[in-house]
Formats: structure tokens, sequence, C-alpha cells
């Protein structure tokens, strides 16, 4: 069943011819930034126009000057640091370049609206939902406060945030990354702006959350005739989204075309690598078939970790009391085995239990269930034993720079496990630090710099080597290339699988791209609000999926090619289910509102 649009984002009218005059238009734009040796460019000479009801695609990697052009059409440039030094923006009759700010604070968010990469410091952490939404629907129109009220909560019911007329007295640190950024679209949509710039507004969300935003996207596009900048990584949406793509990189159009041209015949190098780095859909079992490797091992090895019945639960407290009136049912008994040597994935969107499962196995989070070791029970433990374990379980968490300490050189930082763990002399800890650094992909030189001085993938390289100075059996790895471009992703990917052949590791990879499991799974695990949905060899999974969630997951992947015919996205109606129960109370079955609803779970180990 297909929701109806909120009426105050979706009028149903027909969306405004489109006219030959651009809406906005970039002339030899150049910005620089203040260093010792004079001014430094950033993007130079950059020029497009963008068309009314046109979506135009800005891709390339981090540092490629994709945020800083969205930033200076904002006026939103972190000057004096950084300034435009020479080009226009006209927008209408104004000059976005030289505009006052005056005239952009009329502008910002009314007519020219953007969706910034990271929510968390986009919101304001001292303000609820609520206010910072109704603030700028009663800044920019002439609604009433209960007006504007009310199109919030529409605002947020439009980007299935659940419950959403509770969630406008809660604060941004209340609500999950996946739910923050949700907020951030949700308060573009509500002005209905006549440019949307959207800053990698996907990135940090679940493939069939992603869909849906891609359609609100289309939906704004197509009702109001707004003219929308996407600003990704991922081609994918390139491909789904776009009516034309420019190309940059180093702060330069290095291409620029119609998406089913720049697609099917790249004329740049770095466009085609760029494209050849994209995981694909498939991509994992025809490398399998290719290399003449059967769907399943003929002779399976033995299991290194067993979990039974695995049960991680929340109480949240209310009243004037402080009782315990809910509790979050965030795991709710799950099972599986991951064996030597193999990489098991689990993937499901945000809030299914992915993450938790990371934590009571790595003793973060109590939990109830048996959990089995090589051998040896280690739930309950606790002290020395409890240490022991870690050694033998390390984690790579999704978001490096806020994993590694910024007081504390690198090189340190590896060797900090081995310190705590009373291995090894201090030469000796120094040279393992020096045979992961190379291992990894770094300069063992570099051991000495902090973790600012590095970049996003180099600090994920640094935290992959901090996780094997211990030489464990397990690494889980939650989310841990999400943030990362699609090269750096397809490097950090092929470094996790040379390690493994090296170290004979297993992985517990946790992921919510498909696209990604897909190409480096073994078997895998489709979890939905702490259960398990189905589970299976890669192959049987992604070729036959069985359970209705699973086959809405992999319909959701965004194909890296504009030709390929998109498959059509059912929205889903009704109330979102939550893992949130009275106390005294569980889930008795899986209310998947209009798919899959009481389906049990597809096994096929």
């Amino acid at each position: 069943m297909t929701a109806p649009a909120p009426s105050s984002l979706s009028s149903g009218a027909p969306a405004p011819e489109a006219s030959p005059v651009p809406v906005l238009s970039l002339r030899n734009l150049t910005i620089s930034a203040r260093s010792a040796g004079g001014m430094l460019p950033l993007v130079s000479d950059l020029s497009f126009d963008l068309a009314r009801g046109e979506t135009l695609c800005i891709a390339g990697e981090s540092g490629s000057g994709k945020s800083m052009t969205s930033l200076a059409i904002m006026g939103l440039l972190p000057k004096p640091a950084v300034s435009i030094t020479a080009g226009s923006i006209a927008f209408g009759t104004t000059d976005l370049a030289t505009a006052p700010e005056r005239v952009m604070e009329r502008l910002r968010g009314d007519r020219i609206a953007m969706i910034f990469q990271e929510p968390m410091t986009s919101l304001n952490p001292v303000l609820t939902i609520g206010r910072q939404l109704t603030e700028a629907i009663e800044t920019h129109t002439d609604l009433s406060r209960r007006a504007a009220r009310t199109r919030a909560v529409e605002a947020l019911s439009a980007v299935r945030i659940p419950q959403a007329e509770r969630r406008l007295s809660q604060y941004p640190h209340e609500l999950s990354g996946g739910m923050r950024q949700r907020v951030m679209i949700a308060m573009a949509l509500a002005l209905r702006p006549d440019v949307l710039i959207a800053d990698e507004p996907t990135t940090a969300l679940d493939v069939t959350v992603q869909g849906e935003i891609l359609e609100l996207l289309r939906d704004l596009k197509r009702d109001f005739g707004t003219s929308i900048i996407l600003i990704t990584h991922d081609m994918g949406v390139v491909a789904e989204m776009a009516d034309r793509v420019i190309v940059m990189q180093r702060g330069k159009m290095v291409e620029t075309g119609a998406t089913t041209d720049l697609f099917a015949t790249p004329k740049a190098d770095y466009t085609r690598a760029l494209l050849a780095a994209v995981p694909r859909m498939g991509a994992g079992q025809a490398a399998a078939a290719a290399a003449g490797l059967p769907v399943q091992p003929a002779a399976p090895q033995p299991p290194l970790l067993v979990v039974e019945d695995l049960k991680v639960g929340f109480d949240l407290k209310g009243g004037l009391l402080g009782r315990k009136t809910h509790r979050v049912h965030a795991v709710e008994g799950v099972s599986f085995t991951i064996r030597r040597g193999e990489t098991f994935s689990l993937v499901g969107e945000s809030g299914c239990g992915k993450s938790t499962i990371a934590k009571a196995l790595t003793g973060l989070v109590p939990f109830e269930g048996k959990v089995t070791l090589d051998g040896k029970r280690i739930d309950g433990l606790s002290g020395a034993a409890r240490k022991a374990v870690q050694r033998d379980i390390q984690m790579i968490f999704q978001d490096p720079y806020a994993s590694l300490d910024p007081r504390m050189r690198v090189g340190d930082l590896v060797a900090e496990p081995m310190l705590i763990h009373g291995i090894g002399t201090a030469r000796e800890r120094q040279d393992m630090v020096t045979h992961l650094f190379e291992r990894v992909g770094l300069d063992p030189s570099h051991a000495e710099r902090y973790p600012h001085e590095f970049s996003g993938g180099q600090r994920q390289r640094i935290c992959i080597a901090r996780a094997l100075s211990l030489k464990p059996k397990l690494i889980i790895a939650d989310e841990s290339i999400a943030a990362l471009d699609v090269s750096v992703q397809a490097k950090v990917l092929q470094l996790l699988k040379d390690l493994q052949d090296e170290f004979h590791l297993s992985y517990l990879f946790i992921s919510h791209d498909m696209a990604v499991v897909e190409n480096i799974s073994d078997r895998l695990a489709v979890m939905y609000l702490g259960q398990m949905m189905e589970t299976g060899s890669r192959d049987q999974v992604f070729s036959s999926p069985h359970h209705p969630y699973t086959q809405r997951l992999i319909a959701a992947v965004p194909q890296p090619d504009p030709a390929a015919k998109r498959h059509a996205f059912p929205r889903l109606a009704g109330e979102i289910p939550s893992p949130v129960y009275p106390v005294g109370q569980g889930p008795k079955r899986l209310a998947l509102l209009d798919i899959g609803a009481g389906h049990m779970v597809a096994s096929r180990e």
C-alpha cells in the first residue's frame, strides 16, 4: 500500500513548466583558503547552470571541492579563512557571491535550502527538534505557531520518522544518526525551496530509508519544480537521480554531461576509475563463479563463535517517580554461528539490533543467552576472564576519528592494546607497530603523527592496525566503511580480505549497504527489529531471497546504471513499528507493516 504524501508537502498540482533561464548560474567560481604562502585555491574556475526542475549531481571523492561549492552558494563559507576570490553565483538578479548577509538570511531556508552531511553538528543541541523545525517554518512563512507545528509533524512523518508528534519534544542527542539526518531533510522539505542542495543526504541512511528519501526528492521536483543539486560519492544514487553530472577532482571539474552519456562513455580516466570502484549487486557471485568457487564449501570449517538465544533489552523510566514503564527489546532471541576464516554479515536498517549484538559480544552491554568462543563459554565473564576474551575479539568502529584519541600519536594508539595486555617489550611493540603500518598500507614514519593529520581512509586503516595488534581470532567491523569514498571503500575491503587470508581471521561484518555485503560475505543474516528474518549463504540470500523484507532490501539498492530499469519501490503505510513495549510485554510477532507481516524467519543454514 502506498501512503499518501502529506498535504503540506505535495499539493498534487502539476509542476511549473521548465524555463530556459537557469535558476542558478555559476561562472568561473574560485574559492580560496588563506595560508602562510598566500591564497590556496580549493575550487578553481567552476562554471555550470542549474535549470528549473533539474537534478544536477556533483560527484567526486572527499577533498574534490563538492561541499565547498555548496557552502559558497549558501553563503556559509568560514570567512575570512575561506572566501570567494573570483567569479559569480547568479540566483535570479542576485549575485550570491557578493550579496550582503541580510539578503542571504532571507533566501536561506526559504528560496535555497540545504541538507547537510553531518546532522549532529548542524542541529542545535540545546533546542528541541520541534523548536528548530517550527522556528524555520515561522521565520519564512505567515503560519501560526499551531499551523507550523502541524506542518513540522507532517514533514517528520513524510521522512518516515516513527511517533513524529513525540519527536518534537526530543533533543538531537536522543535520536539516532539516521533519524537526525531525516530531521534535516524534513526541515528542508517543509519550506518547498526553489533550489535544494543535498550534501551526501543519504550516506548515513539505511537503503530502504534512502529509497524513500530519494522518492521524496522526486516528489519535490515533480510537484513544485524544485531544482536539486545532489552532492554524493554514491554512483548508484547518481544513476537513479541525476539529469546531468559534474565530476570533480582536486577542486576542478574533470568531466560533465548527461547522466546516460557519462555512465556509458566516460571520457576522463578519473571518472572511469570512480565508476569501476562502485560495488555492484551480483559482483560477489560473479567473482566467485569466475574463480571456480562452489556456493558452499565442500568441507565447512569448524565454528569459532556460537551465539544462542541472545537477548538485549533496556529499561525506560517515566512519570514523577521515575519507575520503569517501558522496555526496549533491542535484540530478541538471536542465534548464529561464525566459522573459522569466514565473513559472516549482519545486515538491516538502523535500530534492528546489529550494533547492539556487536556491543554484547565485546562486553559493552549486558545480555542474556549463551555465547561460545573457540569452544569456551564467554557469557557471564567479568574481570580478568573478560579481559582475556577481549584479546580474541576486536572491533573496528564506524567513525575512525571518534574512536581514536586525538591527543595521542597514532603509533601509540596502535601499540596501546599490547601495552594494556602486557604483550612484549617496548622494542617488540615498536617493531609490531612498524609491521602493522606496512601491512595496512601506511608509511611507518607517520606513526609520530596525530589522527587529524590523516584522511578518513587512512584513519580507518589505523583502526584496522590497532585491531590486529592483539592477533585476535574475530574482528567485528561495525559499519567500518560507511563514511568512506567509494574508491577508498574498495581499497579497505580488499585490505580486509587480504588480511583474512594472511591471518585466517573471522569477521562479523555489520552494514546496511547490501551491495557491499554481497561482495564481502560468505554467509549473512538479515535483521529487523531485533530478530533475524533470513539466514543463509551469500548466493542463497541474494539469488533467491525468501523473506519479503529481504526482497525489499535488495530492491531498494540503487544500481549504478542509468539505463537499468528502476525497481518500483513501495512506500510503507501505517505507523512504523517500534521495539519499545510496556514493561512485562514483548514482541509477539513481527508487524512488518504491509509486507511480510507474521512471516517466520527463513533459515537456510
